[in-house]
């Protein structure tokens, strides 16, 4: 069974069936993703992003304002949200080709959405400890996700501050500032 198939048994539908992010089954309310694997961290996964909206190569995404209009159902109208795993295969990044399908499991779940800052998750369980003289018990609450940060760190080489401040001496070249002029023994180099 293909995804297509997979989709159809479920009496849900969508504008295209080449780039859409998401389905619809109208009679019964309820809108599916697919949960990609890559964006599972085992406690949520991310279905939806507003960064999503331009592709690597500049142009609008043309699943993008239907996946949009089927989060604001789910938001506004009372849809259900269903998902299904999917096996992410990594495009050919230099063209900018979106990402494809390796495999899926032909298996609906029902889950919760919750929105954090510009993205969308699905969930199956409560997400932290609510205090209800605190928090409304309708709002939920992500803490202590983890994401990865790239840092890119440039070191210096000290034989080449040093020639350069042989011949440059040790005032600024912008505003002639001078740290041992201004503090002492302690700015002097």
């Amino acid at each position: 069974m293909n995804r297509k198939q997979f989709i159809e048994s479920q009496g849900a539908t969508c504008k295209n069936w080449t780039w859409s992010w998401s389905f619809i089954n109208e009679p019964e309310k309820f809108i599916i993703f697919g949960a990609w694997d890559v964006y599972d961290d085992g406690n949520m996964t991310l279905i939806f992003s507003q960064d999503w909206e331009i592709s690597r190569k500049g142009s609008r995404q043309a699943g993008y304002p239907q996946s949009r209009e089927h989060i604001r159902l789910i938001e506004e109208e009372g849809y259900q949200l269903k998902t299904f795993p999917m096996e992410y295969m990594a495009a050919d990044e230099e063209e900018g080709a979106p990402a494809k399908i390796k495999g899926f499991t032909p298996e609906l779940t029902n889950k919760e959405l919750i929105r954090i800052d510009n993205s969308w998750y699905a969930y199956d369980q409560i997400l932290g400890t609510r205090l209800p003289e605190e928090i409304d018990p309708k709002e939920v609450f992500k803490e202590g996700a983890s994401k990865t940060i790239t840092v890119n760190q440039y070191e210096r080489s000290a034989v080449a501050r040093s020639k350069c401040l042989a011949q440059h001496g040790y005032k600024c070249a912008v505003c002639s500032f001078d740290f041992e002029n201004t503090y002492g023994e302690i700015g002097k180099n």
